[in-house]
C-alpha cells in the first residue's frame, strides 16, 4: 500500500470509530429526550430530532467534523500528514476548554462520558488518533 492510500485507509478508520462515538453519544442524548418528553420517537421524528431540536444541538459540532473528514476521505486529492494534522487539530478544538465556540459540545459531552459504550467507542478512536499522531506527525514541528 503506498503512502498516499495509506494515509486514507488510516483516515477512514478514525472516521468509522468516530461514526461509533457519535452514535453512543447520539443514543444517550435521545434516552435522556424520550425521559424528558416521556415518549420514544419514531425513526422519522427522531432524524428531525436530530437535525432541529435543541437536546439535540450540541452533537452538531461533531457531526460537522465527521462531515468534513469524510469530504476530505472521499476528495480526489492525495492525501498526506498535513491533512491528519487538521484533522488532530479539529478534533482538539473540539474537546478543549479554550475553544468557547464548542462549549455546548463539552456540555453534553460531560453529561454522557461516563456512559461505558461511549467509553469504549471514545477509546478506539482516541488509539486510532495516537496512532495517526505517531506514524504521522511525529517529529513535525507544531
Amino acid at each position: 500500500m503506498t503512502f498516499m492510500s495509506q494515509v486514507r485507509h488510516d483516515l477512514l478508520e478514525l472516521a468509522k470509530h468516530l461514526r461509533h462515538f457519535h452514535s453512543a453519544m447520539l443514543d444517550q442524548a435521545t434516552l435522556e429526550y424520550q425521559h424528558k418528553a416521556g415518549q420514544k420517537p419514531n425513526p422519522f421524528e427522531l432524524f428531525n430530532l436530530v437535525t432541529s431540536h435543541p437536546d439535540f444541538q450540541w452533537l452538531r459540532p461533531l457531526s460537522g467534523l465527521m462531515a468534513t473528514l469524510d469530504e476530505v476521505i472521499d476528495s480526489k486529492a492525495l492525501l498526506s500528514s498535513p491533512h491528519v494534522r487538521d484533522i488532530d487539530r479539529a478534533i482538539a478544538e473540539l474537546f478543549s476548554p479554550l475553544e468557547p465556540q464548542f462549549k455546548e459540545f463539552r456540555t453534553g459531552y460531560a453529561r454522557v462520558k461516563t456512559v461505558s459504550k461511549v467509553q469504549e467507542t471514545e477509546a478506539k478512536w482516541r488509539s486510532t488518533v495516537s496512532k495517526l499522531r505517531k506514524d504521522y506527525l511525529e517529529g513535525e514541528l507544531n
